[in-house]
């Protein structure tokens, strides 16, 4: 038996609007995950999908009644949410999270698994060459290195495609929150991160649900729930402009001494702008730290599970 062998491996895969691509990936996953683990399972998180993929799902799970297991959310989550359900549901030491798409390739779980056996806890598979339009890369590289440097992960690319050791959920077990983000999550069990390059798929069927606009909300979320980082930044930048403050109170006392008074409106209402603009961004840094505690405070739920096919089964045993 070889040493990948020897691994069990839960394989979590949230699910929106997939209706057309789970089946395909269902296929390709039974065929290799059966050569390369000793125990397997899938577990597929419908994240409320407008299209038929609940039904899809239900049919591909009573086909492989023991190796699938799927799981209906009350409504649209979001992708991390659905992925952390998955995530608790998860019955193996080793766990796997990738889109469904069909971007992330199952044949290179290999890699990632061959990577955790190094010593690592949390393994990302980062692309060889990234799928996307030039913008949509470019922006996506640049929210992942911001997220990778607030959050502490010692590489520089992140992704949905992941392995790691299933027991580091103990770590945030009692997380709850309506805002939801599984990176950072994981730095609170371990700093052993690791990654592997893959070549990922192009997508075929359907378009991404991330857009930029997408990116850079969720680039805010995580820098406000997850650091400190923007209100030391409001401070630093606070303290810089006190620094300039006094400058221009010393030009101002100057040119007053010597000509008598500061010629020109334009160069008050300069001022008063920059500090009124320089005011309002920190406010504005402070008001997403207090929406977070908002929401916080109302113990919304990351998810509620609307429908199990394991609660099914344990009632028609029953």
């Amino acid at each position: 038996m070889s040493e990948i062998k020897k691994n069990n491996v839960s394989v979590v895969i949230p699910v929106y609007n997939g209706a057309d691509t789970v089946i395909p990936l269902t296929e390709r996953l039974l065929h290799v995950l059966p050569e390369e683990f000793r125990s397997y399972e899938i577990v597929f998180v419908d994240d409320c999908s407008p299209d038929n993929s609940w039904n899809v799902l239900k049919d591909l799970q009573k086909k492989n009644p023991e190796t699938i297991r799927v799981i209906h959310l009350a409504r649209n989550f979001g992708q991390h949410n659905a992925t952390l359900c998955g995530i608790r549901a998860a019955k193996y030491e080793i766990c796997v999270t990738m889109d469904d798409d069909l971007q992330h390739p199952p044949e290179q779980l290999h890699l990632l698994i061959e990577e955790l056996e190094k010593g690592y806890d949390v393994i990302y598979a980062i692309p060889k060459k990234m799928p996307h339009s030039w913008w949509r890369n470019l922006g996506s590289k640049m929210a992942k290195l911001i997220l990778s440097k607030i959050m502490g992960i010692p590489i520089r690319e992140i992704g949905a495609f992941r392995a790691f050791r299933t027991n580091l959920r103990n770590a945030f077990e009692n997380y709850q929150s309506p805002e939801v983000c599984i990176d950072p999550l994981l730095t609170w069990g371990t700093k052993k991160f690791s990654h592997v390059y893959v070549e990922e798929d192009k997508r075929e069927i359907g378009k991404s649900n991330y857009s930029m606009s997408t990116l850079i909300k969720t680039t805010i979320m995580v820098m406000t729930r997850y650091s400190t980082v923007p209100l030391r930044f409001a401070s630093m930048l606070g303290f810089v402009f006190m620094l300039f403050g006094i400058a221009v109170l010393i030009y101002v006392l100057t040119v007053t001494f010597s000509l008598g008074s500061i010629p020109g409106f334009p160069f008050l209402a300069s001022i008063i702008s920059i500090f009124a603009g320089v005011q309002l961004f920190t406010l504005g840094i402070f008001g997403e730290y207090l929406a977070r505690i908002y929401e916080r405070s109302n113990d919304r739920p990351p998810y509620v599970v609307w429908e199990d096919s394991n609660d099914i089964q344990e009632k028609n045993e029953q």
